[in-house]
């Protein structure tokens, strides 16, 4: 056994087992051989990890808008203390900490997914080799995991040195629905939750960057990765996706595209709660009265309110010419 896998031993239990969990929930539907029943294992094993990490993800959200946000402040102390690198570290330290912002948050699921997505590399490499890895795998369930066929192509090959067509088929559509999700999901960021003056500058040049450079490297690297290994990346692609857009929608950067829209719905909402609480058979109008209703059911127009003036008492003055 290699120095990494000794490393790594604990988290290649936490795989399998998870794997062995979702496996033995699908394999009286589908068979135990089949590939969708590892294909499933394998998201099942994307949820839950995913889930574990909801907590540090919202924090990657809120990390990466408030970066965003504090870059005009961050341009004015570049201006100011450009030639003066240590004050202008403090003055960095400052910002970030009045701001609430942690520069590293925004790295913390990626970097906490990173050993996951290596241990699950691994036990689908020793798959292939029909090498098990992980205490929830045993030698039956690995030569199943390596044999198990998903449209034609084993969830254990690879593009590189693949004998088949269909190999390099799914590998292919595979890779490019990863990148296409994760191109999607960092344009969304970009274009959804960031003001005007936040896409200008040296941090919105390097998101700029990281939007066309991860595609690429995910693109380049994933001719190496088994099926397997994209299906759970295209998986947690597509769940980033969905998750940032809900929280992009529900908690938007003030000043960006998606707060605008979010002022539109609170205003449609508000303007729809009104109007229903005029429609002819409701209870209550929005003041709390119970509104008037005619004969034939309709709602009743309301008498116009008349206000009543108070007399005024005039001057002697103008009494007297009265």
């Amino acid at each position: 056994m290699a120095w990494y896998d000794k490393i790594l031993s604990p988290l290649y239990d936490v795989v399998s087992w998870i794997m062995w969990a979702f496996h033995s929930l699908f394999a009286p539907i589908l068979g135990p051989d089949s590939g969708f029943t590892w294909a499933l294992s394998i998201v099942g094993l994307v949820v839950v990890i995913r889930i574990v990490l909801i907590p540090l993800f919202v924090r990657q959200i809120r990390a990466s808008r408030n970066m965003a946000l504090i870059q005009p402040k961050v341009k004015e102390l570049q201006k100011k203390y450009g030639g003066d690198r240590e004050r202008m570290g403090q003055e960095l330290m400052k910002l970030y900490k009045e701001s609430g912002t942690n520069p590293f948050s925004s790295c913390m699921p990626i970097l906490l997914q990173s050993p996951i997505f290596i241990a699950l590399f691994r036990v689908l490499d020793g798959a292939a080799h029909k090498i098990v890895r992980g205490r929830g795998l045993n030698q039956e369930l690995v030569n199943s995991l390596s044999d198990a066929t998903l449209f034609g192509a084993k969830i254990s090959d690879k593009f590189i040195g693949a004998d088949s067509l269909n190999v390099q088929i799914v590998t292919v559509v595979l890779i490019l629905l990863m990148t296409a999700t994760t191109f999607t999901t960092q344009r969304q960021l970009m274009r959804k939750n960031m003001p005007p003056e936040a896409l200008t500058g040296q941090f919105a040049q390097q998101q700029k960057i990281l939007l066309y450079v991860l595609p690429v490297v995910f693109a380049v690297g994933g001719v190496n990765f088994p099926i397997g290994v994209l299906i759970y990346w295209f998986t947690t692609n597509v769940w980033t996706m969905g998750q940032q857009f809900w929280v992009i929608r529900r908690n938007p950067a003030p000043g960006s595209p998606a707060f605008e829209a979010y002022q539109k719905r609170k205003g449609g909402k508000g303007a729809r709660s009104g109007l229903a609480a005029l429609i002819p058979g409701t209870k209550e109008t929005p003041n709390g009265a119970t509104p008037a209703v005619t004969d034939n059911g309709e709602a009743a127009t309301p008498a116009p309110t008349v206000k009543r003036v108070q007399p005024q008492r005039l001057p002697r003055s103008k009494r007297k010419s009265r």
